[in-house]
């Protein structure tokens, strides 16, 4: 009978938490549904630049071998390659082709490789000379690491995760202890404890996104070709972006397993837009997503700066786009504030 009384307390507590109910029904599938999304889109096709003395034959076979193929002038393709526009660049050096890859991601360049490789092979027959392919890579080598690639972007969503969840759970018992209950008691007004708590918070995960980018870049050597200021830049801008996202959003939660809950409908859908997966091989509707998503800006930055060696130019917009969240995050936290105190 006591067990029974256990077992029916807790089937009891759930029906009352429909919150948590529907989570653990809906979340799994909403992260299971995005996982078909991203996995089953499109193989990703190269974007190759040819110079007008490429052969056509050559041509033709890059096309027969999947990959988008334009001619173009080599001054154009570079400033396309800078932009990452297209992928690599082909050019006719006597009997050899000389192939510029942008480098940046190792998988694409492995890809492009890979197509030209099998278009060359194509050719060899009806070739009267030997020809060879001389790689150049822009950004990269090949001795380039996919942890390098992929490194940036988990430096951001580290960051990201661990402040939006402490940032989250500490405003949560401030409140549910009276703090800022007794705050609001004072003639403090709204907008004043909302960025009192943004300093408060931000002196620490200004200084937890510092360890974790040095740590990564020093210790774990990862690749950085930027300049290590403007790496501590965008990692307090995300920083900074969690912690005001985090606490608005503990502002709905009632206790900390509320607050957990929050992390497969906010967090792990910014590990799929990031910049981790092929955003091209998205259909183009899942791809605006994307555009919604802080990390997705944070990542790119952090790879312009650490893989690309890009300064502000480059970074400039996401920048303005990560402080605009959160200055809209911290606008929503005065407004959530409302349903504790009118004034």
């Amino acid at each position: 009978m006591r067990i029974q009384a256990i077992v029916v307390r807790i089937i009891r507590q759930f029906f009352r938490d429909k919150r948590t109910l529907a989570l653990m029904i809906v979340a799994p599938m909403f992260v299971l549904f995005l996982m078909d999304l991203v996995f089953n889109g499109e193989q990703y096709e190269p974007h190759i630049a040819v110079d007008a003395n490429v052969p056509q034959p050559f041509q033709d076979a890059l096309k027969e071998a999947d990959a988008h193929v334009t001619t173009m002038t080599k001054a154009k393709a570079m400033n396309e390659l800078d932009e990452q526009q297209i992928d690599a660049f082909i050019e006719m050096k006597q009997t050899a082709f000389r192939l510029t890859l942008e480098g940046s991601d190792p998988s694409i360049s492995k890809t492009v490789l890979m197509t030209v490789q099998k278009a060359a092979q194509t050719l060899m027959p009806p070739m009267k000379q030997p020809f060879t392919i001389d790689t150049v890579y822009m950004h990269g080598s090949e001795n380039m690491a996919l942890f390098d690639n992929f490194g940036p972007v988990l430096i951001g969503f580290f960051i990201f995760f661990f402040v939006f969840l402490i940032a989250g759970v500490s405003f949560l018992r401030e409140r549910t202890s009276g703090t800022l209950e007794r705050l609001l008691a004072t003639p403090l007004k709204r907008w004043e404890i909302v960025i009192g708590y943004v300093i408060g918070f931000g002196i620490f995960t200004t200084i937890q996104a510092s360890l974790i980018s040095s740590f990564a870049i020093y210790i774990l050597d990862m690749m950085m070709e930027g300049s290590m200021l403007y790496v501590l830049l965008i990692t307090f801008l995300l920083a900074m972006t969690a912690l005001t996202l985090g606490t608005l959003l503990s502002s709905f939660a009632n206790n900390e397993l509320q607050m957990i809950q929050f992390i497969p409908l906010v967090v792990v859908p910014q590990v799929f837009f990031s910049g981790l997966f092929h955003l091209e091989t998205m259909e183009p509707w899942l791809r605006s997503v994307s555009f919604a998503m802080p990390l997705y800006y944070g990542a790119d930055a952090l790879r312009e700066i650490m893989i690309r060696g890009k300064g502000w130019e480059a970074i400039s917009i996401d920048v303005y786009v990560l402080i605009s969240f959160s200055l809209l995050f911290m606008i929503l936290n005065v407004f959530a504030l409302k349903k504790y105190r009118k004034l």
